[in-house]
């Protein structure tokens, strides 16, 4: 057996026992699908700056570390820019909970927001095969090398290099649309391109927000419990929550997660002292208590209820058009 087999089936056992990858096609991809094709190189942090390790290093230790960093249940940074991460492999678990949480069917056609690597658009490509996968970024090099990344493993889906807040309209309509890139709301070019009854699922406020398309510009769905961290989506139509302020609150509640999910969620429409209150009033509570709702060009967050009492409007700033 090869030393990349080997790992990727010690990775795959692991991503199992962590309670993914329950549905056997899922599991079949992660097994079948190479990884190390998809991150020849990786940038490690280290003191002053960071290190890349690469599948070529004429030092054959370096080599070993490298593929083995490859099959570890961990993100990998991929492409740095002036210092800033703009690129990512996510991490294999949460990658299979996301796909997993898509209610995948055989024949669906799916559009992922953000080529990264490929690695994600290749395990789609093995689950329904390439003709049903269409994947955008708006970084022609990352899209240029995906797409040889996913050429070197065998699949061939629709790579387009393109702004993912407007979606993909020339191959619309879709199934499932999955984001790998944090929104600040939820882009309604999505919804258009969204069959009635299809999944959106995008990272947003730290967690996973999961629609249900209803109608023309309808849907509505809750958070999923598990947290996520992704490159803010780039380009001339997308947005950015605004960072909110809470200098003063307990530092407690600072370092709990949920609340910095919950500050993040209702930031530029509750004061953060009063979702602090909030947060104690409701017994701290979880991702997936939380939900949101897109109706006819407005969308809010909501606890509960999508009728309240605890709502807030999803407010965004824009960026800039040459913003990185």
């Amino acid at each position: 057996m090869s030393a990349d087999l080997a790992l990727r089936r010690a990775l795959v056992r692991e991503i199992a026992a962590g309670g993914a990858l329950a549905d056997p096609a899922w599991r079949a991809a992660f097994e079948d699908v190479p990884r190390h094709l998809f991150v020849p190189y990786y940038y490690e942090g280290a003191p002053g700056g960071h290190v890349r390790l690469w599948g070529e290093d004429p030092d054959p230790e370096q080599r070993e570390r490298w593929l083995a960093g490859v099959y570890v249940d961990a993100p990998l940074a991929t492409r740095m820019r002036d210092g800033d991460l703009v690129s990512s492999s996510s991490q294999p678990s949460l990658m299979a909970g996301m796909l997993e949480a898509l209610e995948i069917r055989d024949g669906d056609e799916v559009l992922e927001v953000g080529a990264g690597t490929g690695y994600n658009a290749a395990l789609l490509c093995h689950r329904l095969g390439e003709e049903n996968v269409t994947t955008v970024d708006l970084d022609p090099e990352i899209t240029e090398s995906a797409r040889a990344h996913l050429a070197a493993a065998g699949y061939h889906p629709a790579v387009i290099t393109g702004d993912g807040a407007r979606g993909a309209p020339s191959r619309a309509p879709f199934d499932k649309i999955i984001a790998t890139c944090t929104v600040g709301s939820v882009p309604y070019d999505w919804l258009a391109q969204c069959r009635t009854g299809g999944l959106i699922l995008a990272p947003l406020a730290t967690g996973l927000i999961r629609l249900r398309v209803t109608g023309p510009g309808h849907a509505e769905g809750r958070f999923l419990h598990t947290p996520a961290y992704f490159v803010p989506l780039r380009g001339t139509g997308s947005q950015n929550r605004p960072v909110p302020y809470a200098g003063g609150l307990p530092r407690a509640s600072m370092s709990n997660e949920l609340f910095r999910f919950l500050l993040e969620l209702t930031a530029g429409s509750l004061d953060p002292y009063e979702a602090h209150a909030l947060w104690q009033r409701e017994q701290r509570p979880r991702r997936e208590r939380f939900g949101v709702t897109v109706d006819d060009g407005s969308q809010w967050a909501w606890l509960d209820d999508p009728q309240g009492p605890y709502t807030w409007p999803l407010r965004e700033r824009p960026v800039s058009p040459g913003a990185r």
